[in-house]
C-alpha cells in the first residue's frame, strides 16, 4: 500500500513554500485564509488548495462548475471585554441590558425595585419605567426595546427580555439581540449588563458573559462569500459590565471565541454549494487545519485505491458514480504534553451533494436542492477539529474521521440490488441506493474501532424519519450505553444544542435482514431512524462505547435559508469533558 500523504509539522510546508510565490504572482490570486500545500503523488506535482475551494498547480488553476469561486472575505473580529465600572458611566453606540420579568417589578410610584435598572432610570430622568409601560415591556423572552438618547455617554439603551428563569439559551439569545441591534444601529461599540447580575455567583457570571458572547459572535456572523455583494460588518468591541474581571472570565470568553470559529466554519462547509465544496476540497480543508495547528494534529487522506486496500467495499460503492473521486480523510489530536487518558473517535457523514442514485430523489419534499448539507456531519466534526486546534485539551487522543463522496448516477453506479462488503467482511444488499450515508459510515467506523478507541461519536444527516419525529430544532440520538449518552447530553446542555434519546429497539432488526446477505441497507418507513441506528451498529467493535447523533433535522435553518453549524458545540463540550475526566 502506497503511504499516505501526511502533514505533520510547519516544517512540511517550508520545504514546499519555495514554490509559492510564483504561482500567486502568475495568477494574482489571494487566499481567503491562506493556501494550504500537498504532495499530489500521482501527479507528481505540488497542489497549492485554499481552504474555500481554490485548487491550483504550478501548471494552471482548475476552474469549477460554473465558475464559481467563493470571494475573499476578511474574518471580522470583536473583541470582548470586561469592564468593572457602573453602566451610566459607560461611553459608546448602545448599552443593551438582559432583564427578567421579576427586574422588571415596579413599586406603588412606578419606580424599578431592580437596583441596577433603577440607577439606570433616574439618569434618565424616569423615561426608562415610561417607555416600558407604555410599550407593555414586561421583559419576556424575545421581547425588546429601544431609547434614542442625548446628554449622556450612550447613544442608546435597550432592554431586552430573559424571560422568567434565564439560561444559557436565554443569555445566547441575548447576545443574537445585541447583534441584530448593532447591524440595525450600524453600531460599532456595544455595552452589556444583567440587571440581576448581583445575584449571581462568579461562575454564573462568567458563563453568562460565556453565553452572551457566542450569541454575539454568531449573531454578527452572515456569509457572504457567494454573493456578489456584501456589508462591511461594524461592530468591534463588547463590553461586559457587572459581570466580572480578570484573567477566569478574560479566559472563558477565549474559549467561546475559539468555539466560534468552529460553529462558523461548519457553517461554511454546510453552505459551500456542490459545485464548490467536493470531496477533494473537503480532503483540502480537513489538511489546512492539520497544517495551522500542527503541534498538535497530522492528516491523513486515503484514496481510492488505498481505500481498496483496506477493503471499503461499502464506502467506495457509493462513490463509484461520481466523476469526482471519494477522500477518505483521518485528522488525529495528540496533546502537546502529558499523557494520553482516553481515546476518541468523531466520525461524520461526508456527502457533499446526495442525488439518491437511482433511488433519485423526486417529488415535493425531496429536498435535492438542498443536497449539499449532506456532509453536516462531518462538517461539525472539521468545524469541532478547528476549535479544539485552539484549545488543546489535554490527556485526550482524538480522531475526526470523515468518507467523504458524492453519491450520483452513472453507469458505474452502484444498484438496487448489489451486494456489497464492508472492511469487517460483513454484506449487504443494496435495496435502496439513497440510503448511502449508512454505507459510508460503516467502513468509516470500522476505520475509527481499528484506531484503538475508547468512545465514538458518529454524527450524520441520516434520516428523513427523525425529522419527522422530532422537528427541525432536536437531533436523534441512539446508543446501547446509558453512561455515554449521559456524557454526551451534558456536552450538548452547555452548548445549548438540542438532543433527544430514541430507543434500540431490537426488535426492528427482523426488518433489515436479507436472504442472500448479511442485511439489507434500510428496513422501510416504519421506525427509520432506528433501523438506521441498528444498521450503524453492526460496524462498532464490542469493547468500544458507541452514540450515533442523527442532525437531520437541525443542520439547516429553513427560515435563514442557512446552515447553523450544529454538532460542533457539543462535540467540543464533549471532549473537553472527558480531557478532564
Amino acid at each position: 500500500m502506497a503511504a499516505p500523504i501526511r502533514l505533520t509539522s510547519s516544517s512540511s510546508v517550508t520545504l514546499l513554500a519555495s514554490y509559492s510565490s510564483s504561482i500567486f504572482t502568475k495568477f494574482k490570486t489571494k487566499p481567503h485564509l491562506g493556501f494550504s500545500i500537498s504532495l499530489n503523488a500521482a501527479a507528481n506535482q505540488l497542489l497549492f488548495c485554499s481552504p474555500r475551494g481554490y485548487r491550483m498547480t504550478h501548471a494552471l488553476a482548475k476552474a469549477n462548475l460554473g465558475l464559481t469561486y467563493p470571494a475573499q472575505i476578511d474574518s471580522h473580529k470583536i473583541s470582548f471585554t470586561p469592564k468593572d465600572i457602573d453602566l451610566v458611566e459607560w461611553k459608546g453606540d448602545i448599552l443593551a441590558v438582559g432583564v427578567t420579568e421579576k427586574d422588571m417589578t415596579k413599586d406603588e410610584n412606578s419606580k424599578f425595585q431592580n437596583v441596577v435598572l433603577k440607577n439606570l432610570d433616574s439618569q434618565l430622568n424616569g423615561l426608562l419605567s415610561e417607555v416600558s409601560r407604555e410599550e407593555d415591556f414586561t421583559g419576556k423572552a424575545g421581547q425588546s426595546t429601544i431609547l434614542r438618547l442625548s446628554g449622556l455617554g450612550t447613544k442608546r439603551v435597550s432592554l431586552i427580555g430573559l424571560g422568567n428563569g434565564p439560561t444559557g439559551s436565554s443569555y445566547r439569545s441575548l447576545g443574537e439581540s445585541v447583534a441584530s441591534l448593532a447591524k440595525a444601529s450600524q453600531a460599532n461599540n456595544v455595552a452589556v449588563a444583567v440587571a440581576s447580575s448581583q445575584e449571581l455567583t462568579p461562575e454564573l457570571m462568567h458563563a453568562t458573559a460565556s453565553a452572551i458572547a457566542t450569541g454575539t459572535l454568531l449573531g454578527t456572523y452572515e456569509d457572504n462569500r457567494f454573493k456578489s455583494e456584501s456589508k462591511k460588518l461594524g461592530l468591534n468591541s463588547v463590553d461586559f459590565l457587572g459581570l466580572g474581571a480578570g484573567p477566569e472570565i478574560e479566559k472563558k470568553l477565549k474559549y467561546s471565541q475559539e468555539v466560534c470559529s468552529g460553529v462558523i466554519l461548519g457553517k461554511e462547509l454546510v453552505n459551500a454549494p456542490p459545485n464548490v465544496l467536493t470531496p477533494e476540497v473537503l480532503a483540502e480543508e480537513a489538511v489546512k487545519i492539520a497544517s495551522t495547528y500542527s503541534d498538535v494534529f497530522t492528516a491523513t487522506i486515503l484514496d481510492t485505491e488505498q481505500c481498496k486496500e483496506l477493503k471499503m467495499g461499502s464506502f467506495l460503492a457509493v462513490a463509484a458514480a461520481s466523476e469526482n473521486p471519494p477522500k477518505f480523510i483521518h485528522l488525529c489530536y495528540k496533546p502537546p504534553t502529558g499523557s494520553v487518558k482516553t481515546k476518541l473517535a468523531l466520525v461524520g457523514k461526508g456527502l457533499t451533494f446526495d442525488s439518491g442514485g437511482y433511488n433519485i430523489k423526486t417529488g415535493p419534499g425531496c429536498l435535492i436542492e438542498l443536497m449539499k448539507f449532506d456532509m453536516g456531519g462531518s462538517a461539525a466534526v472539521l468545524g469541532a477539529a478547528k476549535a479544539l486546534g485552539q484549545i488543546k485539551p489535554p490527556g485526550v487522543e482524538v480522531h475526526f474521521i470523515v468518507a467523504a463522496c458524492e453519491n450520483m448516477i452513472s453507469g458505474t453506479g452502484m444498484r438496487p440490488g448489489d451486494i456489497l462488503t464492508a472492511s469487517n467482511g460483513k454484506t449487504i444488499e443494496v435495496n435502496n441506493t439513497d440510503a448511502e450515508g449508512r454505507l459510508t459510515l460503516a467502513d468509516a467506523l470500522v476505520f475509527a474501532c481499528n484506531q484503538g478507541v475508547d468512545k465514538i461519536v458518529d454524527l450524520a444527516t441520516l434520516t428523513g424519519a427523525c425529522i419527522v419525529a422530532l422537528g427541525p430544532s432536536i437531533a436523534g440520538i441512539f446508543t446501547p450505553n446509558d453512561n455515554l449518552a449521559k456524557e454526551v447530553v451534558a456536552a450538548s446542555e452547555v452548548a445549548g444544542e438540542k438532543l433527544w434519546r430514541l430507543p434500540m429497539e431490537e426488535s426492528y432488526w427482523d426488518s433489515m435482514k436479507s436472504g442472500v446477505a448479511d442485511m439489507v441497507n434500510t428496513g422501510g418507513r416504519q421506525g427509520g431512524s432506528i433501523t438506521a441506528a441498528l444498521f450503524l451498529k453492526q460496524f462498532i467493535g464490542e469493547n468500544v462505547e458507541w452514540l450515533h447523533i442523527d442532525m437531520a433535522g437541525p443542520v439547516w435553518n429553513d427560515k435563514k435559508k442557512a446552515a447553523t453549524g450544529f454538532g460542533v458545540s457539543t462535540l467540543v463540550e464533549w471532549v473537553v469533558a472527558n480531557s478532564t475526566s
